[in-house]
């Protein structure tokens, strides 16, 4: 068993929290896990890159080769389309089809879902809004982790576990707002794979 995730966004957004839900899961599990973090100007908007390996072996290097991951998984479309040449043949990716624009040459977002689309196994949905829906506004992050649940070899209740572990501190009712949003996230690519 052996998951290589590409994590992607925008500084700010709580790519590294999810790396760190997942890393707990994947510690709780006595799986082997290496992670290695891009922060480019994270505080002003900058990009921000996890490689995130999980197996059940021991792992060699924590940076994930070019067309070995198995999961991209952004908060931020073009920045996914950044790290698409670490994607395998076979890889999914998820993606948040809203765009943080951070610079004054932001691409047509358009064009941009128009190269992603170009990926038979692409999940890509507003998940700004369906954190607004379920009111967690700030909980974007989690339901990217959930819609990206379905691909990632530790089980949705481990990842549960990781989520209650690592809010733990800030109260039950965020503990709650989180696991909403990641089951939310989760029913969301289970509901677009069976339609598929």
């Amino acid at each position: 068993m052996k998951t290589d995730i590409i994590l992607a966004g925008v500084g700010g957004q709580g790519i590294l929290s999810i790396a760190t839900v997942l890393g707990r899961a994947a510690l709780m599990k006595d799986l082997y896990i290496k992670q290695a973090e891009v922060h480019g100007m994270s505080q002003r908007g900058g990009d921000v890159q996890s490689n995130l390996r999980i197996s059940d072996k021991p792992i060699a290097s924590d940076l994930i080769p070019y067309n070995q991951a198995d999961l991209l998984v952004s908060l931020e479309p073009m920045e996914c389309l950044r790290y698409i040449p670490f994607l395998n043949k076979r890889g999914w990716v998820i993606t948040s089809t809203v765009p943080f624009i951070n610079i004054p040459n932001y691409p047509d977002i358009k064009t941009v879902m128009n190269e992603l689309e170009k990926f038979d196994n692409l999940v890509a949905f507003d998940m700004d809004k369906m954190a607004k829906d379920i009111g967690s506004p700030r909980s974007t992050n989690i339901i990217l982790l959930g819609a990206a649940s379905p691909f990632i070899s530790i089980p949705a209740e481990d990842i549960v576990k990781g989520i209650e572990d690592v809010f733990e501190r800030k109260g039950q009712k965020i503990v709650d707002m989180n696991v909403k949003a990641f089951e939310c996230g989760r029913q969301a690519t289970l509901d677009f794979i069976k339609d598929k």
